[in-house]
């Protein structure tokens, strides 16, 4: 903590903060290509900052030439695109050549408006690369949050993009010269320090969720406004469609649900894709699984879940299934658990930090689909259990991840780099 006259060091115009997300908008829409717990993180940490005082500029990338530069969300916080490469989606994979593009973007920006960041915050390898060139030209203190680590990832698919190298190396370097990095859960720093480096500052902050916006409705109101019936069991995925997401494995366990002979069971798949881009042609490939198990008749696909409509589909579910091979956090496990809906999830990464298993959900192998449909029918065929896991996950969302306790935590962060750095400019160099 700080003494007020230590606070008091900062003026208005000081507090502000650079968010960087370079192929994560903050501004997009939920469920599209790269639009997922990325956006959703810098987005609410943008403006629960600026609800605490904080002027918040969040940077990304240009990626539709129709987009407007600027995105207004409050008086404190706004979304700036920044033109690097062409004005068009491009995976992530191959944006790191575009990158120079976007620091020359970024420091023309600043000169222009005259802004003065002490602090930017980075987020995701691509963007990490951009904080690291940007503390060569500017006098700042990088906060960073990787989102995924690479070792980790790479070790979870068959085929290792040529991007793999460099991105190991960036983000060793990152971990070593970064003032500080933000871990989402005790596994991931674990994973930092066996995988990537023994060196580097590493703080825990979680990521955190709306609880205001989630658990808002009950589950009755929720299915009327869905139209699902009182006794139908409802199963629910909400995410991308990427094959790390381990959707294959969530259907195929559905195939093997006690519950498909004897109940009325729905399963709903929510998420966006773009017809021949690497989501929609893996939503192709979860159809056909589908059809196959002969379940599209219990099957729905409603597309993108919009953040409006989002709480209502988490609050008419029985269950919420997280099924990824690997996850960092695992942001919609808390956003279901926050409407009081029990997660079943592979007992992975921060899967393991966020999700209480036995408590407040189950956590079981990643890729076992037999383990899967037995969690699925432990809860189906128990409402009283499934309500009071329900119940005991809404306080644990309470009690350890809302947005505004994520930002607090971030807001001291920034406040002590910039107390170090302003003592550091101060303190003279000894003859």
């Amino acid at each position: 903590m700080f003494s007020q006259e230590s606070k008091n060091m900062f003026s208005k115009n000081q507090k502000c903060i650079a968010l960087i997300s370079v192929h994560g908008d903050p501004s997009a829409e939920i469920g599209k290509e790269e639009a997922g717990g990325q956006n959703v993180y810098v987005r609410q940490v943008g403006e629960a900052l600026s609800r605490q005082g904080w002027q918040v500029d969040m940077f990304t990338r240009q990626a539709d030439s129709n987009q407007p530069t600027i995105v207004q969300h409050n008086d404190r916080c706004r979304t700036i695109r920044i033109t690097a490469g062409p004005q068009k989606f491009i995976p992530r994979d191959e944006l790191f050549e575009y990158l120079p593009a976007f620091v020359q973007g970024f420091l023309k920006f600043q000169r222009h408006s005259g802004t003065q960041y002490r602090v930017v915050h980075t987020n995701y390898w691509l963007s990490s690369w951009v904080g690291m060139q940007l503390k060569k030209a500017l006098s700042v203190s990088q906060v960073h949050t990787y989102h995924s680590l690479g070792a980790v990832k790479y070790q979870a698919i068959s085929t290792v993009p040529m991007i793999a190298s460099t991105r190991l190396d960036v983000e060793k370097t990152l971990l070593e010269t970064a003032e500080r990095v933000v871990a989402t859960s005790p596994q991931e720093k674990e994973h930092m320090r066996s995988l990537v480096s023994t060196k580097g500052n590493i703080d825990i902050i979680p990521c955190g969720t709306d609880i205001r916006h989630f658990g808002s409705m009950s589950k009755a109101e929720a299915r009327q406004a869905l139209g699902i019936a009182s006794d139908e069991k409802v199963v629910l995925y909400v995410g991308r469609f990427d094959p790390r997401k381990g959707i294959e494995t969530l259907v195929r366990a559905i195939g093997r649900s006690q519950a498909l002979g004897n109940e009325k069971l729905r399963l709903i798949i929510g998420g966006g894709s773009r017809p021949g881009q690497s989501d929609g042609i893996e939503r192709e490939r979860i159809e056909g699984i589908v059809a196959e198990l002969g379940l599209a008749g219990i099957t729905e696909f409603p597309g993108r879940l919009s953040p409006t409509v989002l709480p209502t589909y988490f609050g008419a579910a029985d269950v919420c299934v997280v099924p990824s091979h690997y996850e960092p956090f695992g942001l919609v496990a808390i956003e279901a658990m926050a409407c009081r809906t029990p997660v079943i999830a592979s007992d992975v990464g921060g899967l393991q930090f966020t999700v209480r298993s036995e408590e407040t959900g189950l956590l079981v192998p990643a890729r076992d689909d037999a383990a899967f449909a037995e969690a699925i029918d432990r809860i189906l065929s128990n409402p009283a259990w499934q309500q009071q896991l329900g119940l005991a996950a809404r306080k644990h969302v309470e009690e350890k991840f809302s947005w505004d306790g994520v930002a607090s935590q971030l807001g001291q962060l920034y406040l002590q780099l910039m107390q170090e750095s302003s003592q550091a400019e101060i303190t003279p160099v000894s003859a």
